[in-house]
This record gives structure tokens, C-alpha cells and sequence, in this order.
């Protein structure tokens, strides 16, 4: 598998306990089995204390040796993290000063054309991940490659991994992301050995027509509704030789059923397209992946569409 070659595992370093890098070694270390020698591991960690940018009786020279004198104290710590786990992978250890953490993540990937970032995630109060921008979030939106967000759930072998797809849409957009999301989970499957699931969704009846037309079926239009998608996810499952079986059709919203879904068949990874919404659209509505996460106990790889151009590039 030559698609993630080069990973960047961003550090949190609030916590010797670090759940992307040993994602990231997790995942290293099943494509070197696979027969790629020349993966390789950047351990990111991005630092900042405001307190040293504003020590005005220093002179910017002496800022500076303070600022310098931190990274190396960091270092250390993050070499020893990376010590303990004792893994042959090839890991790079990088620290960096910067107060805007997504700004310095994004720019290391545009900058070095990472295959995908690792991020461990937090359990965020739903309130805040709607009113305010994490950088969870922001790294969602502006990051141009595949980004993964680990929780606590572990990766056994025979696991599952769910594709989330939107099957009934007839958007080039739509139909090349379903395409990239289902390569994605045929190819880590084939690496962790897991069994792919196929999940869609579809919107029920719309209450407005249903009050303003008594003569509308309702049943009858969730009917053809669920058919269409049924079919539709067929023949997608089909291209790509997944069973019929592991196909899941149903109605509601995107983020219910996709966790619902997930859930029931103890899923390890959910993969999803996000579109990279910015501004006060993004701040207040969010996107299904950002709507997804809270509510899932397994990891999140989340895909751009093709073409997608981040904002910082």
C-alpha cells in the first residue's frame, strides 16, 4: 500500500500518553508488513506560551534563548515518549513554536506533502464545537490530506470499518468521494484486516409538505426513497465487491445513523468526506464529519474531495 508513506503524528502535550503516535506506529508498522520499507513518522509537536511574548524587561535576543530553551526541554521529553515505545519505525521527532496550532500542522503538510495527519481528539462539549473552532475542527476543514482522528478504541484483527457514502446523489462531487472513501476502506481493511460496511442515509418526509398536502403518502414516498438508495448502494457495493450484507440503508440524519451503525457492529474506524466549510457557516452549522465525532467511539478518518485547495495554501 503506497498511500500513506509519510505521516505526520501530532503530539498533545498535555499527556505522556499518546494516542496518534502510537496510531500512527500501529498503522506504520501493519504497511511495513505489507512491504513498504521507506514509510516513515514525523512526532509534531507545536508549543506556545504567551506569557515569554510578553516579558517586555528582555530584549527579543533574550526572548528568543527563553523561547529555544523550552523547545529543547520539549525535545527531550518527546525523544524520551518516543524512546519507551521502542518501535523500528522510522520516526522523526520535530517541535516547533507557533500559537496558532492548525496553522503550523497544515503548513508542515503543504510544506513536506504529508499522506495523512494522525491527531488524538478530546470528548469536546458539544456547545463549544458549534460556537467555537477547535483545532480538531479547523484541521477538518483546511487540511488538504486524509486526516485521522483517534479515540480510545483499539484496532483487533476482523474488525470493521465503516465507509459512509452518499449513494443517492447524482453530484460528480458525491460519486468520485463515494469512490475515494470505499478505496480507502478496502485498502486499510486489506492492512488490519478488517471487514469494510457500507452506510447511507436518507432524508424522511419533509413535515412541511406532509402538513400542507394531506393527500401526500408519506409512507409511500419513504418507500421509493428507501428503494432508490437500496438499489443505489447495490450496485456501489458491487463495484467494489462488498457484500450485500454488509450494506446499511436507513433513514435519518447522516450523523445519527452513521453512529448508530457504527455502534451496533463495534466498528473501529468510520470513513467520511468533509467539505472544507469556512467562516461563520462553518462556525455555526458544522458538516456531518464534525457533527459525527462526539458521538462516535471509534476512529475517524476524514477525506477532502478531489481538487480541494486549503485555504492556508
Amino acid at each position: 500500500m503506497e498511500t500513506y508513506q509519510n505521516i505526520l503524528a501530532v503530539i498533545d502535550p498535555t499527556t505522556d500518553e499518546q494516542k496518534a503516535l502510537k496510531r500512527a506506529i500501529e498503522l506504520a508498522a501493519s504497511i511495513k508488513v505489507n512491504g513498504s520499507e521507506s514509510i516513515k513518522v514525523n512526532a509534531f509537536l507545536t508549543i506556545f506560551d504567551f506569557s515569554y511574548e510578553m516579558t517586555t524587561i528582555l530584549s527579543s535576543n533574550e526572548r528568543n534563548v527563553m523561547r529555544q530553551s523550552v523547545i529543547k526541554d520539549k525535545t527531550l521529553w518527546l525523544e524520551n515518549i518516543i524512546n519507551e515505545l521502542k518501535s523500528d519505525i522510522n520516526i522523526e521527532c520535530q517541535v516547533v513554536w507557533h500559537n496558532r496550532p492548525f496553522e503550523a500542522i497544515i503548513e508542515q503538510v503543504i510544506q513536506h506533502n504529508y499522506d495523512i495527519v494522525i491527531k488524538g481528539t478530546h470528548q469536546h462539549d458539544k456547545l463549544k464545537s458549534v460556537v467555537f473552532t477547535p483545532t480538531d475542527w479547523h484541521i477538518l476543514r483546511k487540511c488538504p490530506c486524509p486526516v485521522l482522528l483517534v479515540k480510545e478504541h483499539a484496532w483487533p484483527e476482523n474488525g470493521n470499518i465503516v465507509a459512509s457514502l452518499n449513494v443517492g446523489s447524482d453530484e460528480d462531487e458525491h460519486r468520485s468521494l463515494n469512490v475515494k472513501i470505499t478505496e480507502q476502506a478496502k485498502q486499510l481493511a486489506s492492512l488490519i484486516q478488517a471487514n469494510v460496511h457500507l452506510v447511507n442515509s436518507f432524508p424522511g418526509t419533509p413535515v412541511n409538505i406532509a402538513i400542507e398536502i394531506p393527500e401526500f403518502n408519506s409512507t409511500e414516498y419513504n418507500d421509493t426513497m428507501l428503494k432508490h438508495h437500496q438499489q443505489a448502494m447495490i450496485a456501489h457495493a458491487n463495484k467494489f465487491d462488498i457484500s450485500v450484507i454488509n450494506t446499511h440503508v436507513e433513514e435519518g440524519l447522516p450523523e445519527t445513523v452513521i453512529a448508530q451503525v457504527a455502534e451496533k457492529i463495534d466498528a473501529e474506524l468510520v470513513i467520511l468526506g468533509t467539505v472544507g466549510r469556512t467562516g461563520i457557516s462553518a462556525a455555526l452549522i458544522g458538516n456531518t464529519a464534525e457533527h459525527v465525532i462526539d458521538q462516535l467511539n471509534c476512529d475517524v478518518l476524514a477525506l477532502k474531495p478531489e481538487g480541494y485547495v486549503s485555504p492556508l495554501q
